[in-house]
Formats: C-alpha cells, sequence, structure tokens
C-alpha cells in the first residue's frame, strides 16, 4: 500500500535524501543513461543527477522526475532484484514512492481506496477484469447497492466510474 513517508520532500523544492544502499544501486543505473544519451544537454541533466546522488540528495524538481523514470525502469526491469536482491528492490521502491510519479501514483492509490471504502458493508455480486488497451485494464465490480469500473494503467488506477442503484 502506498503511503507518504516521513522523509519524503515538505515541498518541491526539497532535496529528496537518498541512502548508502539507494546511491550504490542507481550509481551504475545512472552512468548507464548517461552513456545511452545522444543529446549532449540531456546527458549533462545525468550527470546532475549522478552528483546529486553521490551527494545523497537530490533536486530540484527536474532531478527528481529524472530519477523516478530511471528508478521505475530499474525495477520494472527485474534488474534490481536480480543484481542486488529483495532488499534492495524494496529499498527502491521506497524511493521511487517519494518521486513526482510515485507521489502521483500514490495519491492514485489512496483516491481508489477511499472509494473501495465505500463498498465496505454492501454485498459483492460479481467481478470481472477486461482489457481496456495494452498495459490498461478495467476491474468491474458489481454490489448490490452499486457498480464500479476501476482502471488500472501505467500511470496509476482510478475510478473510472461509479453507478449507485437508487433505492
Amino acid at each position: 500500500m502506498a503511503r507518504a513517508s516521513d522523509d519524503a520532500p515538505e515541498s518541491d523544492d526539497a532535496p529528496l535524501a537518498i541512502d548508502a544502499l539507494q546511491r550504490d544501486i542507481l550509481k551504475p543505473q545512472i552512468a548507464a543513461f548517461i552513456e545511452a544519451a545522444s543529446d549532449p544537454s540531456a546527458r549533462e541533466v545525468y550527470r546532475a543527477l549522478a552528483e546529486a546522488v553521490e551527494k545523497m540528495a537530490v533536486g530540484p524538481t527536474e532531478l527528481r522526475a529524472r530519477l523516478g523514470a530511471i528508478v521505475e525502469v530499474a525495477l520494472q526491469s527485474g534488474r534490481v532484484r536480480r543484481l542486488f536482491g529483495p532488499g534492495a528492490e524494496l529499498s527502491l521502491v521506497a524511493l521511487f514512492q517519494k518521486t513526482p510519479r510515485g507521489r502521483e501514483i500514490g495519491s492514485s492509490i489512496r483516491a481508489l481506496n477511499s472509494a473501495l471504502a465505500k463498498l465496505k458493508d454492501d454485498t459483492v455480486e460479481e467481478m470481472s477484469a477486461t482489457l481496456r488497451a495494452p498495459g490498461s485494464y478495467a476491474l468491474t465490480i458489481r454490489a448490490s447497492r452499486c457498480q464500479m469500473v476501476i482502471r488500472f494503467e501505467p500511470a496509476g488506477v482510478r475510478v473510472e466510474s461509479v453507478d449507485v442503484a437508487l433505492e
């Protein structure tokens, strides 16, 4: 479950703290992005990110967004778990949740949990899943008092629709 962390940046200007394990995992990942970047300005941004990670404090927002993208790729590929183990993976998941994209996804999860809480005392009558598009799925929950469609996409989760039965 996504939660706001106590050491998440309090504002968009506050640096994002990186621990030693995260730094050691991220250094080769960022180096690969620097090598792969053909655009000199992109390479400079990745170099600035590498310096910030080395100092274990990442700011401003642009660098935190780039950091989030690198962490996301590293996690989705399974590379971090394969090379560094499950503890490293959990550490990067915690870091990702503090990045701008991670915070957006966390917010969408909190909104979904709030919507699902409304079904607490309702009887679930039917559930089904459908493909909306590659990487986008919908879960339909039909309960005695309402029907809710939840959409799962790479950008996060959201309640697509709620139909309430009038009594």
